[in-house]
């Protein structure tokens, strides 16, 4: 992983030019050589717009950012872990639509006196999650503006390649309801950094992986069209708790889920980026998926843990930022 010197790959140091003093044309040219072509590619960077092949006849497509301070920090975030995380949490929603990730288009607002290299590292951090997560995906292009608040942006494009999309509404009383991935890892890494943790230095490998899938999240990206293919009813992707998230599918489906009582611990993890999947009884859940509750008609509170009602939890941006101002 590309660690740049100073202020954990951040800071220029000797040599090293700044966004500000190769301008907007050198800092792109440096950033866009960096970066993977989609398979999909027919027209990459360069012009005012890429253009890449639709197989399947529809697009599916999301947006997500990262803004330094709400959303990552430099102390805790490498320029690569930056890259990375922006293209694994878009690259995450396409496929809970189950979808085939196929390009990423990136938005970046940076401070001038950003290095260059920092810039590259970011691109790098992008490649290797593609490259590991959906190798058919690349960044296809984007924008490079000034800020204050560094500021990354990427949308994402998807192939249903012949599927129906599956949506948060077609969850149906009797359904298993299934997660892929891990939940709980990147809740306890934020809690390690926060108490001064870093993964170089944490105390053992239960440590340090937890605080790499807070910074570096591999969200199970190709269970997704797998779970299309199996005759998944619903399904979402897990960013801001296993709380918060099982009552939004709830409430799209108009069912009740009642989950496990062994994720009673876990309700309030944010930021794994799992799937969380409802399948038909009948279905033959994909090797991916665990089973961790069951769908059931609309009753008065829309999650239930073990049978009894509990508050979904989570992470909420704006009740934080409401309540540090309050």
């Amino acid at each position: 992983m590309a660690d740049g010197a100073g202020q954990n790959g951040w800071a220029a140091g000797a040599g090293d030019a700044t966004v500000g003093e190769v301008g907007e044309t050198g800092a792109i040219r440096a950033f866009v050589r960096m970066l993977p072509a989609s398979r999909e590619r027919l027209l990459g960077p360069g012009d005012d717009a890429a253009v890449t092949a639709a197989p399947d006849g529809r697009v599916v497509v999301t947006s997500d950012s990262l803004i330094e301070g709400p959303d990552f920090r430099r102390e805790f975030s490498s320029p690569f872990d930056l890259g990375w995380k922006l293209a694994a949490v878009n690259l995450s929603d396409v496929a809970a639509m189950g979808a085939r990730p196929t390009a990423l288009i990136v938005a970046l607002a940076v401070p001038p006196d950003l290095p260059v290299r920092a810039l590259q590292e970011i691109a790098e951090g992008m490649r290797a999650a593609c490259a590991r997560l959906a190798p058919d995906c690349g960044v296809e292009g984007g924008d490079l503006a000034t800020s204050p608040v560094l500021t990354a942006v990427a949308t994402a494009f998807g192939s249903l390649d012949g599927r129906g999309p599956v949506t948060r509404s077609g969850a149906r009383p009797g359904d298993v309801l299934a997660l892929a991935g891990e939940l709980g890892h990147a809740a306890s890494g934020l809690r390690l950094l926060f108490a001064g943790h870093r993964e170089a230095t944490a105390p053992d490998w239960e440590a340090r992986h937890a605080i790499a899938r807070q910074l570096r999240p591999e969200p199970p990206i190709a269970a997704g069209a797998v779970a299309a293919d199996a005759g998944a009813s619903a399904m979402l992707d897990l960013s801001d708790g296993l709380g918060v998230d099982a009552a939004r599918l709830a409430a799209a489906s108009g069912v009740t889920l009642d989950l496990d009582p062994a994720f009673a611990d876990r309700l309030d993890a944010a930021e794994d980026h799992a799937l969380l999947a409802t399948f038909p009884a009948t279905a033959t859940l994909p090797s991916a998926f665990l089973p961790i509750g069951r769908v059931l008609p609309r009753a008065a509170a829309p999650l239930l843990l073990g049978g009894a009602p509990v508050t979904a939890t989570g992470w909420d941006p704006f009740r934080l930022a409401a309540e540090r101002l309050a």
